[in-house]
């Protein structure tokens, strides 16, 4: 199995350039917030109490299998990408509220304008991302920057 650090360093190869960086620092969050906003919007109903009605959704699972890989490599990466997207379900509950529609067509806008910059970025690079690869790549891209995070603040991962 590889470690967390043979993943971000695999991911890295293909985001050297300083403005392909830059695209993925603003557009994985941004790519992130948006499919777990579309997943959220995937209902259904598991006969949970009221209080939790809420979180049945796809997003839900997701979340719960993506915690479940990330904790299977890096328990700290677990804990850090569980409080990233504990701040993202804040933000998709936020937009939520103002009308199922609203966050739809947010996270469809969010979403495609977010992969066109990705895009751009890689091309710019000169390299193809590395999901195309390996789809578990969609995971470690939020965690290459929290990876950046933790490097600063001296956290081992």
């Amino acid at each position: 199995m590889r470690s967390m650090q043979n993943w971000l360093d695999e991911y890295a190869e293909s985001h050297q350039n300083s403005t392909n960086k830059i695209v993925h620092w603003i557009c994985v969050p941004l790519i992130m917030f948006s499919i777990l906003g579309l997943f959220w919007l995937v209902k259904f109903n598991l006969g949970l109490p009221e209080a939790y009605s809420q979180y049945q959704n796809l997003a839900s699972i997701l979340i719960i299998l993506a915690l479940l890989f990330y904790a299977r490599i890096s328990i700290p990466m677990a804990v850090g990408m569980l409080v990233v997207t504990a701040v993202m379900v804040l933000g998709i509950r936020s937009v939520e509220s103002l009308g199922s529609n609203v966050l739809l067509f947010t996270c469809i806008v969010v979403f495609v304008l977010a992969w066109i910059a990705q895009f751009i970025g890689h091309n710019i690079e000169g390299k193809k991302p590395k999901f195309l690869k390996d789809i578990q790549f969609l995971l470690i891209g939020p965690a290459w920057i929290l990876g950046f995070i933790y490097n600063k603040l001296g956290i081992r991962y």
